[in-house]
């Protein structure tokens, strides 16, 4: 676990450092900066979607994941959360929700391969150096991402812990579901998941990204299942 805690510590850190920088940054260059993360999260998103190699999983994690995300309206319980608490942080003109910006450094910092598969590596063999590395770049990703979507980002990094550390200390029991097929499946869905987030980051669309967040786990049901049926 020291490993998943020194990448929380490198996304809190960074982000104070973001938010610091952020102080001193005009809101027409913070607003254009948040236009420039949008693009970047957009090419993010796109790339990582080629990862996949089953359409039909993509399609079948989507729908049902929506269908379950709608059901729970994650959404909509994480913004009234942080509608409790944004007022303390939101100033002046500034637009940027604490859940957009919780959300968005979630996704961006915790769905890819090298999450996943650096947490297991921690779990089954206690090698740390992928998340060691992610760390870093996570450590950099945060400043710049703070600096233009706020608060939301530092607690982001209670999503890592979590996340990451459930990933580690179950590694065990998941690894053998957690085939090459399955973590590409899930990057490329979590992948889209990101491209939506650069959609509504600037300006095109507002999708309650949220509630797609359960078609991430599907494809480690529906790889199996449809291997079996196909």
């Amino acid at each position: 676990m020291i490993a998943v805690i020194v990448n929380t510590l490198t996304v809190l850190i960074g982000s104070a450092i973001g938010l610091l920088l952020k102080k001193g940054i005009p809101e027409r260059i913070t607003d254009t900066l948040m236009k420039g993360i949008g693009l970047c999260t957009l090419y993010i998103g796109w790339s990582g979607t080629l990862k996949g190699e089953n359409t039909l999983v993509l399609i079948l994690s989507m729908a049902i994941g929506v269908v379950i995300g709608e059901g729970l309206d994650l959404d909509d319980k994480l913004n009234r959360f942080a509608a409790s608490v944004e007022n303390r942080f939101k100033k002046g003109g500034n637009q940027i929700s604490l859940a957009e910006g919780f959300v968005t450094a979630s996704l961006l910092f915790c769905v890819g391969a090298m999450t996943i598969v650096g947490s297991l590596q921690a779990g089954l063999s206690g090698d740390y150096e992928m998340l060691y590395t992610k760390s870093v770049l996570d450590l950099i990703s945060s400043m710049v991402f703070a600096s233009s979507l706020g608060i939301g980002v530092m607690l982001a990094g209670g999503f890592v812990l979590v996340f990451q550390g459930a990933i580690v200390l179950l590694a065990q029991f998941v690894a053998p579901f957690l085939t090459d097929a399955v973590i590409a499946e899930m990057v490329c869905s979590g992948s889209l998941i990101i491209f939506a987030l650069g959609l509504n980051t600037v300006g095109i669309t507002k999708l309650k990204v949220l509630n797609f967040l359960p078609a991430i786990f599907l494809p480690i049901v529906l790889c199996p299942v449809l291997n079996l049926v196909m």
